[in-house]
Protein backbone atom coordinates (compact mmCIF):
# COMPACT_ATOMS: atom_id res chain seq x y z
CA UNK A 1 0.00 0.00 0.00
CA UNK A 2 0.76 3.20 -0.34
CA UNK A 3 2.29 5.83 2.03
CA UNK A 4 0.33 8.63 3.11
CA UNK A 5 2.52 11.91 2.12
CA UNK A 6 1.63 14.78 5.10
CA UNK A 7 5.22 16.15 5.20
CA UNK A 8 7.12 16.99 1.87
CA UNK A 9 10.60 18.08 1.03
CA UNK A 10 11.57 20.35 -1.86
CA UNK A 11 15.28 21.11 -2.67
CA UNK A 12 15.77 23.61 -4.90
CA UNK A 13 13.80 27.13 -5.23
CA UNK A 14 14.25 27.87 -8.80
CA UNK A 15 11.65 27.95 -11.37
CA UNK A 16 10.67 23.98 -11.04
CA UNK A 17 11.13 23.62 -7.03
CA UNK A 18 8.89 26.63 -6.54
CA UNK A 19 6.00 25.35 -8.70
CA UNK A 20 6.37 21.72 -7.08
CA UNK A 21 6.33 23.63 -3.34
CA UNK A 22 3.67 25.81 -5.16
CA UNK A 23 1.05 22.96 -5.88
CA UNK A 24 1.99 20.60 -2.89
CA UNK A 25 1.09 22.99 -0.13
CA UNK A 26 -2.21 23.59 -2.05
CA UNK A 27 -3.05 20.22 -2.20
CA UNK A 28 -2.63 20.94 2.04
CA UNK A 29 0.95 19.04 2.04
CA UNK A 30 3.24 21.15 4.45
CA UNK A 31 6.69 21.46 2.54
CA UNK A 32 10.34 22.42 3.68
CA UNK A 33 11.86 24.09 0.66
CA UNK A 34 15.76 24.27 0.76
CA UNK A 35 18.25 26.17 -1.34
CA UNK A 36 21.81 26.84 -0.93
CA UNK A 37 21.43 30.35 0.27
CA UNK A 38 18.65 32.25 2.16
CA UNK A 39 18.24 34.72 -0.66
CA UNK A 40 17.27 32.18 -3.18
CA UNK A 41 14.69 30.61 -0.87
CA UNK A 42 13.63 34.08 -0.11
CA UNK A 43 13.47 34.57 -3.75
CA UNK A 44 11.64 31.22 -4.66
CA UNK A 45 9.18 32.25 -1.79
CA UNK A 46 8.52 35.85 -3.46
CA UNK A 47 7.73 34.30 -6.47
CA UNK A 48 5.28 31.54 -5.47
CA UNK A 49 3.42 34.58 -3.79
CA UNK A 50 3.28 36.28 -7.00
CA UNK A 51 2.01 33.25 -8.60
CA UNK A 52 -0.58 32.66 -6.14
CA UNK A 53 -1.49 36.35 -6.10
CA UNK A 54 -2.10 36.19 -9.74
CA UNK A 55 -4.50 33.09 -8.76
CA UNK A 56 -6.30 35.23 -6.62
CA UNK A 57 -7.05 38.08 -8.92
CA UNK A 58 -8.13 35.37 -11.85
CA UNK A 59 -10.81 33.89 -9.09
CA UNK A 60 -8.97 30.93 -9.11
CA UNK A 61 -8.64 30.60 -5.62
CA UNK A 62 -9.50 32.18 -2.40
CA UNK A 63 -7.69 34.55 -0.13
CA UNK A 64 -7.87 32.16 2.83
CA UNK A 65 -6.51 29.33 0.35
CA UNK A 66 -3.63 31.25 -0.54
CA UNK A 67 -2.49 31.91 2.80
CA UNK A 68 -3.06 28.71 4.27
CA UNK A 69 -0.67 27.81 1.01
CA UNK A 70 2.30 30.05 2.20
CA UNK A 71 1.39 29.52 5.89
CA UNK A 72 2.54 25.12 5.22
CA UNK A 73 5.79 26.22 3.27
CA UNK A 74 8.75 26.52 5.74
CA UNK A 75 12.06 27.51 4.70
CA UNK A 76 15.44 25.62 5.42
CA UNK A 77 18.78 26.18 5.10
CA UNK A 78 19.92 22.58 6.38
CA UNK A 79 18.71 18.80 5.29
CA UNK A 80 18.36 18.90 8.69
CA UNK A 81 14.73 20.21 8.52
CA UNK A 82 13.94 16.98 6.24
CA UNK A 83 13.72 14.70 9.55
CA UNK A 84 10.21 14.37 9.26
CA UNK A 85 9.54 14.53 5.45
CA UNK A 86 7.69 11.54 4.14
CA UNK A 87 9.51 12.45 0.38
CA UNK A 88 11.69 14.46 -0.30
CA UNK A 89 12.25 15.57 -4.02
CA UNK A 90 14.82 17.11 -5.36
CA UNK A 91 14.41 19.85 -8.11
CA UNK A 92 17.96 21.30 -9.02
CA UNK A 93 20.13 21.84 -11.30
CA UNK A 94 20.34 19.39 -14.21
CA UNK A 95 23.72 18.36 -13.47
CA UNK A 96 24.51 14.51 -12.47
CA UNK A 97 27.58 15.40 -9.80
CA UNK A 98 25.50 17.78 -8.83
CA UNK A 99 22.30 15.88 -7.94
CA UNK A 100 24.59 13.19 -6.78
CA UNK A 101 26.04 14.94 -3.74
CA UNK A 102 22.51 16.13 -2.81
CA UNK A 103 21.56 12.98 -2.44
CA UNK A 104 24.81 11.58 -0.25
CA UNK A 105 24.28 14.48 1.69
CA UNK A 106 20.89 14.55 2.11
CA UNK A 107 20.26 10.19 3.21
CA UNK A 108 21.96 10.82 7.13
CA UNK A 109 18.65 13.12 7.66
CA UNK A 110 16.00 11.30 6.61
CA UNK A 111 13.75 8.59 8.56
CA UNK A 112 14.37 5.33 7.31
CA UNK A 113 11.20 5.13 5.62
CA UNK A 114 10.96 8.20 3.46
CA UNK A 115 11.47 8.12 0.01
CA UNK A 116 13.43 10.11 -1.91
CA UNK A 117 12.76 11.59 -5.61
CA UNK A 118 14.32 13.41 -8.35
CA UNK A 119 12.70 15.82 -10.96
CA UNK A 120 15.57 15.47 -13.53
CA UNK A 121 14.30 15.47 -16.78
CA UNK A 122 16.87 12.89 -18.41
CA UNK A 123 19.38 11.01 -16.20
CA UNK A 124 19.46 7.47 -14.96
CA UNK A 125 17.22 7.12 -11.96
CA UNK A 126 18.73 3.98 -11.16
CA UNK A 127 22.24 5.72 -11.14
CA UNK A 128 21.19 8.37 -9.22
CA UNK A 129 19.29 6.04 -6.71
CA UNK A 130 22.43 3.88 -6.37
CA UNK A 131 24.46 6.69 -4.28
CA UNK A 132 21.46 6.59 -1.79
CA UNK A 133 21.23 4.54 1.28
CA UNK A 134 17.43 3.44 -0.33
CA UNK A 135 17.60 2.95 -3.63
CA UNK A 136 14.62 0.88 -3.36
CA UNK A 137 12.35 4.23 -1.90
CA UNK A 138 13.89 6.04 -4.90
CA UNK A 139 12.15 7.23 -7.73
CA UNK A 140 11.64 9.96 -10.95
CA UNK A 141 9.21 12.19 -10.37
CA UNK A 142 9.16 14.82 -13.93
CA UNK A 143 7.10 17.42 -13.49
CA UNK A 144 7.01 19.96 -16.44
CA UNK A 145 7.46 23.96 -16.38
CA UNK A 146 5.64 25.49 -15.52
CA UNK A 147 4.29 23.06 -13.22
CA UNK A 148 1.52 24.77 -11.77
CA UNK A 149 0.04 24.94 -15.35
CA UNK A 150 1.41 21.45 -16.79
CA UNK A 151 -1.03 18.78 -16.62
CA UNK A 152 1.82 16.16 -16.99
CA UNK A 153 4.40 14.43 -14.75
CA UNK A 154 6.74 11.40 -16.13
CA UNK A 155 6.90 8.74 -13.31
CA UNK A 156 10.26 6.76 -13.73
CA UNK A 157 11.27 3.55 -11.59
CA UNK A 158 14.79 2.80 -11.45
CA UNK A 159 15.92 -1.29 -11.62
CA UNK A 160 15.17 -1.43 -7.93
CA UNK A 161 12.37 1.06 -7.06
CA UNK A 162 9.60 -0.66 -4.84
CA UNK A 163 6.11 -1.03 -5.84
CA UNK A 164 5.10 0.95 -2.81
CA UNK A 165 7.26 3.60 -3.78
CA UNK A 166 5.95 3.71 -7.31
CA UNK A 167 2.25 3.63 -5.91
CA UNK A 168 2.67 6.37 -3.14
CA UNK A 169 4.49 8.33 -6.35
CA UNK A 170 0.80 7.82 -8.24
CA UNK A 171 -1.05 8.95 -5.78
CA UNK A 172 0.33 12.18 -4.40
CA UNK A 173 0.01 12.75 -8.45
CA UNK A 174 -3.29 12.11 -8.32
CA UNK A 175 -3.71 14.23 -4.95
CA UNK A 176 -2.13 17.63 -7.02
CA UNK A 177 -4.33 16.92 -9.53
CA UNK A 178 -2.12 16.05 -12.22
CA UNK A 179 -1.80 12.96 -14.88
CA UNK A 180 0.99 10.45 -14.89
CA UNK A 181 2.49 8.75 -17.84
CA UNK A 182 5.06 6.33 -17.60
CA UNK A 183 8.58 6.22 -18.65
CA UNK A 184 11.28 3.36 -18.62
CA UNK A 185 15.09 4.18 -16.91
CA UNK A 186 16.41 5.43 -20.93
CA UNK A 187 18.14 8.81 -21.20
CA UNK A 188 15.50 11.72 -21.55
CA UNK A 189 12.56 9.47 -21.07
CA UNK A 190 10.04 10.11 -22.82
CA UNK A 191 9.44 13.85 -23.08
CA UNK A 192 12.73 15.23 -23.77
CA UNK A 193 13.76 12.48 -25.97
CA UNK A 194 11.66 13.59 -28.30
CA UNK A 195 11.35 17.14 -27.16
CA UNK A 196 14.89 18.45 -26.70
CA UNK A 197 16.06 17.04 -30.09
CA UNK A 198 13.36 19.01 -31.92
CA UNK A 199 14.48 22.10 -30.20
CA UNK A 200 17.75 21.05 -31.37
CA UNK A 201 17.49 20.81 -34.76
CA UNK A 202 15.83 24.19 -34.65
CA UNK A 203 19.08 25.40 -33.05
CA UNK A 204 20.82 23.71 -36.12
CA UNK A 205 18.20 25.27 -38.83
CA UNK A 206 19.43 28.82 -37.70
CA UNK A 207 23.22 27.74 -36.84
CA UNK A 208 22.97 27.11 -41.02
CA UNK A 209 21.38 29.73 -42.08
CA UNK A 210 17.98 28.15 -43.10
CA UNK A 211 15.71 30.76 -41.43
CA UNK A 212 16.31 33.57 -39.00
CA UNK A 213 15.02 32.46 -35.23
CA UNK A 214 11.84 34.76 -36.22
CA UNK A 215 11.00 32.22 -39.20
CA UNK A 216 11.77 29.37 -37.56
CA UNK A 217 9.99 30.12 -34.37
CA UNK A 218 6.65 30.97 -37.04
CA UNK A 219 6.86 28.32 -38.92
CA UNK A 220 6.55 26.13 -36.06
CA UNK A 221 3.62 27.94 -34.17
CA UNK A 222 1.83 28.41 -37.56
CA UNK A 223 2.65 25.39 -39.35
CA UNK A 224 3.21 22.77 -37.02
CA UNK A 225 0.05 24.68 -34.72
CA UNK A 226 2.87 24.36 -31.75
CA UNK A 227 1.86 27.08 -28.83
CA UNK A 228 5.42 28.42 -28.67
CA UNK A 229 8.11 28.17 -31.33
CA UNK A 230 11.30 25.60 -30.34
CA UNK A 231 13.99 28.81 -30.04
CA UNK A 232 11.26 30.79 -27.62
CA UNK A 233 10.92 27.48 -25.70
CA UNK A 234 14.62 26.90 -26.05
CA UNK A 235 14.62 30.31 -23.89
CA UNK A 236 11.91 29.59 -21.42
CA UNK A 237 13.76 26.13 -20.62
CA UNK A 238 17.30 27.86 -20.19
CA UNK A 239 19.73 26.97 -22.94
CA UNK A 240 21.73 25.30 -20.02
CA UNK A 241 19.22 22.91 -19.49
CA UNK A 242 18.59 22.38 -22.94
CA UNK A 243 22.39 21.43 -23.58
CA UNK A 244 22.76 19.42 -20.39
CA UNK A 245 19.77 17.19 -21.20
CA UNK A 246 21.44 16.74 -25.34
CA UNK A 247 24.68 15.94 -23.64
CA UNK A 248 22.74 13.06 -21.54
CA UNK A 249 20.95 11.80 -24.85
CA UNK A 250 24.38 11.99 -26.87
CA UNK A 251 26.85 9.98 -24.03
CA UNK A 252 23.88 7.87 -23.54
CA UNK A 253 22.62 6.73 -26.83
CA UNK A 254 26.07 6.90 -28.53
CA UNK A 255 24.31 8.20 -31.72
CA UNK A 256 25.61 11.19 -33.53
CA UNK A 257 22.04 12.46 -34.19
CA UNK A 258 21.98 13.95 -30.05
CA UNK A 259 24.75 16.28 -30.76
CA UNK A 260 24.01 19.41 -29.29
CA UNK A 261 24.41 21.93 -31.93
CA UNK A 262 27.80 24.16 -31.73
CA UNK A 263 25.56 27.27 -31.61
CA UNK A 264 23.62 26.27 -28.51
CA UNK A 265 27.00 25.18 -26.98
CA UNK A 266 28.50 29.01 -27.65
CA UNK A 267 25.16 30.99 -26.08
CA UNK A 268 25.68 29.24 -23.15
CA UNK A 269 29.14 29.93 -23.00
CA UNK A 270 28.86 33.38 -23.33
CA UNK A 271 26.07 33.04 -20.25
CA UNK A 272 23.22 33.80 -22.90
CA UNK A 273 21.09 31.10 -21.47
CA UNK A 274 17.14 32.43 -22.18
CA UNK A 275 14.80 34.21 -19.99
CA UNK A 276 16.79 33.54 -16.76
CA UNK A 277 19.90 35.89 -17.92
CA UNK A 278 17.45 38.04 -20.58
CA UNK A 279 19.63 37.05 -23.08
CA UNK A 280 19.22 33.77 -25.37
CA UNK A 281 17.67 33.28 -28.95
CA UNK A 282 15.76 36.37 -28.03
CA UNK A 283 16.81 39.68 -26.34
CA UNK A 284 14.09 40.30 -23.26
CA UNK A 285 16.39 43.49 -21.63
CA UNK A 286 13.99 45.85 -23.39
CA UNK A 287 10.53 44.25 -21.88
CA UNK A 288 10.04 43.42 -25.49
CA UNK A 289 11.55 40.06 -26.93
CA UNK A 290 13.72 40.86 -29.42
CA UNK A 291 15.56 37.85 -32.19
CA UNK A 292 18.96 38.06 -31.60
CA UNK A 293 19.66 36.26 -34.93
Amino acid sequence: MEMDIKKMGVIGAGQMGTGIAQICALAGIEVTLNDISEARINAGLATIAGNLARQLDRQQLDASARDAALNRITPALDFDAFGDSDLVIEAAAENEEVKRKIFSRLCPSLKPNAILATNTSSISITRLASVSDRPEKFIGIHFMNPVPRMQLVELIRGIVTENTTFDTAKALIARLGKTFTVSEDFPGFIVNRILLPMINEAIYTLYEGVGSVESIDTAMRLGANHPMGPLQLADFIGLDTVLSVMQVLHDGLADSKYRPCPLLVKYVEAGWLGRKTQRGFYDYRSGTPIPTR
